[in-house]
C-alpha cells in the first residue's frame, strides 16, 4: 500500500512558491532561475575594476539589475546617499530609548529679554491662588501680564538673534551622530591641551611618536606636514638627544643631508629686508621749488641792476650814460637800459628779463 503523502507546509508567499518550483526544475538537470541569476552576477572585485569610483561600491551593489549604473549614480556629484539604517534589523532610533531627553532651553537672545523670569514669577503667583481665584481668573483673565518693552524685543530678534545650526547638503542624521567628535576643527600636527594632558606631555616636550617618525618617516597621508624634530626646527630651549625631554636626532643620509626636509635652513634666521617707508602715491611739492627758483631769479636781477650815480652802458655802443638829476638819460634823449636789467625809479618793473622805462 502506498503511504499517504505528508501535508506540505503552506507557502508564505508567491515568491517562495516560485523559488521552490525553480528548485524542483533544477533537480531534473536543468538550472533553476535562482541559480542562473547567481551565476550571472558579477563579484564585488569585478565591479570595482569596471567603475571610476570603486570607493563607493558596497557589497549589495552587485545584486542590482544594472550595477554599473547604480555605482555611477552613487558617485554622481551632489547625490544624496540612502540612510545607513535601511538594512538594519533594529528599529530606527531604538538605541535612544533609555536616554534621558534634556529639557528645552530658550535661545540666548530670547533669554536676554528676561521673559523667563517674568513667566516664572507669574506661575509662582498662580500657584498661591485659591480655587475660587483661579476660576475667577479663568472667566475674567487679566491682559498685559507679559508686557516687555518693544525696543528690547526688537533688538532681541533683529539685532542679537543668531541663526540656528543647519545641516549641509547630504548631511543626514544617524543614530549616535551627536556623540561623535567633530573633526572639522582639528588640524594634523596641532596638539590640543586636552591631548597633551592625556599623553602626559610636559611643556616643551616632544610627542611620544617622534622617535618612530624619525625612524620610519612622516605619515604617508601627510607627506608635506611640518613636524618639529623631523623636517622642521624644534622649539626654542629644546635640545636634541635621547634623554628625558630630548627631541631625538633628525634623520640624515650617508652624506649628512636631511632625509625629509632641510630643517637646518628652516632654523637659520632669515635676514630682514630694510623697510621702505615711502608712501605710495605721495605728491611732490613743486610749489616750493618754483618759489625758490623765483627768489633766486630776483636775487640775480637785483645784483645786475645799476644803482643811481653809476654808469650804464648803452646797447650796441661803448659810451657811458651820464647821471642827470634824479634819472638816467642817454645822450640821444631816449632812456634805455640793457636787456635783462631793471632800472630803479617810479617806472614799471618786470620780474624776469623785462625792459622798464623811467618815467
Amino acid at each position: 500500500e502506498d503511504k499517504p503523502k505528508k501535508r506540505t507546509k503552506p507557502k508564505a508567499s508567491l515568491l517562495d512558491e516560485q523559488e521552490d518550483s525553480d528548485d524542483e526544475d533544477g533537480e531534473g538537470g536543468k538550472l533553476s532561475k535562482k541559480r542562473r541569476k547567481m551565476t550571472s552576477r558579477m563579484s564585488v572585485a569585478e565591479l570595482k575594476t569596471l567603475v571610476k569610483r570603486p570607493d563607493v561600491v558596497e557589497v549589495w551593489d552587485t545584486t542590482a539589475s544594472d550595477p554599473a549604473l547604480l555605482v555611477y549614480l552613487k558617485a554622481y556629484r551632489n547625490t544624496v546617499t540612502v540612510p545607513k539604517h535601511w538594512s538594519s534589523k533594529r528599529k530606527y532610533m531604538a538605541g535612544k530609548r533609555g536616554v534621558e531627553k534634556p529639557p528645552f532651553k530658550l535661545p540666548d537672545f530670547i533669554e536676554a529679554t528676561g521673559i523667563a523670569k517674568i513667566r516664572q514669577a507669574i506661575m509662582e503667583k498662580q500657584a498661591d491662588m485659591s480655587f475660587k481665584q483661579r476660576s475667577r481668573e479663568r472667566v475674567h483673565p487679566k491682559m498685559g501680564k507679559l508686557d516687555i518693552d518693544y525696543q528690547v524685543l526688537h533688538d532681541a530678534f533683529f539685532k542679537y538673534a543668531s541663526k540656528p545650526k543647519l545641516t549641509r547638503h547630504n548631511d543626514l542624521y544617524y543614530e549616535g551622530k551627536e556623540y561623535e567628535t567633530k573633526m572639522l576643527t582639528k588640524r594634523p600636527g596641532q596638539l590640543s591641551a586636552a591631548l597633551k594632558e592625556a599623553l602626559g606631555m610636559e611643556e616643551g616636550a616632544p610627542p611620544p611618536w617622534l622617535i618612530n617618525m624619525q625612524r620610519y618617516g612622516p605619515p604617508p597621508a601627510y607627506p608635506n606636514l611640518k613636524i618639529p624634530g623631523l623636517n622642521a626646527p624644534i622649539p626654542q630651549g629644546a635640545e636634541y638627544g635621547y634623554h628625558p625631554g630630548g627631541w631625538g636626532k633628525p634623520p640624515v643620509d650617508e652624506f649628512g643631508n636631511p632625509l625629509y626636509g632641510d630643517w637646518k635652513a628652516d632654523q637659520a634666521p632669515t635676514p630682514s629686508a630694510p623697510e621702505d617707508i615711502t608712501l605710495w602715491g605721495e605728491v611732490d611739492d613743486f610749489e616750493e621749488e618754483d618759489d625758490e627758483e623765483e627768489a633766486d631769479g630776483d636775487r640775480a636781477d637785483g645784483a645786475a641792476t645799476p644803482m643811481l650815480g653809476t654808469a650804464t652802458p648803452l646797447v650796441g655802443t661803448g659810451s657811458a650814460t651820464p647821471v642827470v638829476g634824479g634819472g638816467v638819460h642817454s645822450i640821444s634823449g631816449v632812456s634805455s637800459i640793457t636787456s635783462g636789467m631793471d632800472t630803479p625809479g617810479s617806472g614799471s618793473r618786470s620780474k624776469k628779463g623785462g625792459i622798464a622805462s623811467v618815467s
